[in-house]
């Protein structure tokens, strides 16, 4: 039996590899620099007459500092608000009259602007941006009108949001010396006293030619982009760059914990294990078998978690587990679960029992079957996330924006395949201790006074 399986993952490992070498083979990827200092790299996808263009800034909020949070979020948003060409808007509505899609996003590392259209419009793409990177304008009036929205789209997505509001509190204790820390969008008093100038500062520093890559992926040739890259972005001044040093933790901080208490019907366990990202470690092996344990724990309906703690023992109506290696410093594995109250089961059981399963990875490799089938599905994932220009040209942003290099892209598969059951085991064994880690016990309102 065992036979048979190891032979069928084999054959489906097989299958997955073959279209992914595949795509790789037939999509040529090249890079080059501007004399002004902006990495481009064009990755070539010919299926159908559509671009995508992607412009990433090396900052986000792990970049700022205590009292002025959220200058990168806020920054995005005023990057719509008028340039030396355009008024406040008006870049939008080019867009939208050629039918593209566009927008933007901010994180922990970085800042992209986007714009998904036709093959034969790039050159609009190349110009509205360049000429927000040469020109912003950061008119006041639109500034004081901006930052009210932002604040309310704080409410709304965090304040307001039980869940949301524990984990931005989890995080200051999981990174007591990074700059993980910030919450993207920014703390409510930060946003409060924020000026237009801090913005005007925030994106003289930061957003130049030579802390940018422009990202092209679609039905175009290198030759192509690179004129059209010269011809806009070309005469744009580099300018220094302030120091940009990576967010690293504490190897082993101490055991923190947290009790919050919000307004939300369940209680919830947070688990986080301090761990290093793939730009962190020497050792890329650990961090490809982090990789697998999150998909092991949490890959699905045969996974650990879901087949044991909620289908089996009844002990969580839902348990998740996700780690980021892709991070531009140290990164989180992280395990949340919320207990089934309605069987009697609470955060102290859960969390208990959690340890349990991390207990066992370290005691027991897993076998060779569960691996290759977790494996299987994890490179499956690849495949279909690499069936589109948009998922291509992102992964490429933020590879290159977090001081990799986009080549591990197309390695990945490789890297994920020799990833042993001992080295799951040994991964557990370094990083699944009480040294690195943080607990909080999410509770409701009403549950304060017990």
């Amino acid at each position: 039996m065992h036979l048979t399986l190891r032979r069928a993952a084999a054959l489906l490992l097989g299958a997955l590899y073959l279209p992914l070498v595949a795509a790789t083979d037939s999509q040529p990827t090249h890079e080059f620099f501007l004399d002004n200092g902006l990495k481009v790299i064009v990755r070539e996808d010919h299926r159908a007459p559509v671009v995508v263009s992607q412009l990433w800034y090396k900052v986000g909020s792990s970049y700022e500092t205590p009292g002025q949070t959220g200058l990168s979020h806020a920054l995005e948003h005023m990057m719509f608000k008028g340039s030396r060409k355009l008024g406040p808007g008006e870049a939008s509505r080019i867009l939208r009259e050629l039918g593209a899609e566009e927008n933007a996003f901010t994180s922990d590392d970085y800042t992209a602007y986007y714009q998904v259209l036709a093959r034969d419009r790039l050159a609009v793409a190349f110009e509205l941006e360049a000429d927000r990177l040469a020109s912003l304008k950061l008119p006041v009036e639109e500034f004081t009108r901006e930052i009210e929205v932002i604040k309310e789209e704080r409410r709304l997505r965090t304040d307001d949001k039980p869940n949301a509001l524990a984990f931005e509190r989890f995080k200051t204790v999981t990174y007591p010396a990074s700059g993980y820390r910030n919450p993207t969008i920014g703390w409510m008093a930060d946003l409060e006293r924020m000026q237009a100038d801090e913005l005007r500062a925030w994106y003289e520093q930061w957003y130049a030619p030579n802390n940018a890559t422009l990202v092209v992926v679609g039905d175009v040739t290198q030759d192509e982009v690179r004129g059209l890259a010269e011809r806009y972005f070309g005469p744009i001044a580099k300018r220094p760059l302030p120091s940009a040093k990576a967010p690293l933790e504490l190897d082993e901080p101490g055991e923190r914990r947290l009790q919050l208490h919000v307004n939300t019907q369940l209680p919830t366990l947070l688990m986080a294990f301090n761990v290093p990202s793939l730009s962190t470690k020497a050792d890329a092996r650990q961090i490809h078998a982090l990789r697998l344990i999150a998909a092991l724990l949490d890959g699905g309906y045969s996974a650990r978690l879901p087949e044991r703690l909620e289908r089996g023992e009844e002990l969580v109506t839902s348990a998740s587990a996700w780690y980021n290696a892709y991070a531009r410093g140290d990164s989180l594995f992280m395990l949340s679960a919320v207990p089934n109250v309605q069987k009697g089961r609470s955060l102290a059981d859960v969390e208990s029992r959690l340890w349990a399963e991390l207990d066992l990875l370290k005691q027991h490799a897993p076998s060779r079957e569960e691996l290759e089938r977790v494996r299987a599905q994890v490179i499956a994932g690849l495949v279909y996330e690499r069936d589109s220009i948009t998922q291509q040209a992102t992964t490429i942003g933020q590879l290159e924006t977090v001081g990799l290099s986009w080549r591990l892209m197309d390695d990945e598969l490789a890297a994920l395949e020799a990833v042993t059951p001992e080295d799951i085991q040994q991964a557990a064994r370094t990083y699944f201790t009480p040294t690195r880690l943080s607990v909080a016990h999410v509770l409701p309102e009403e549950s304060a006074d017990e």
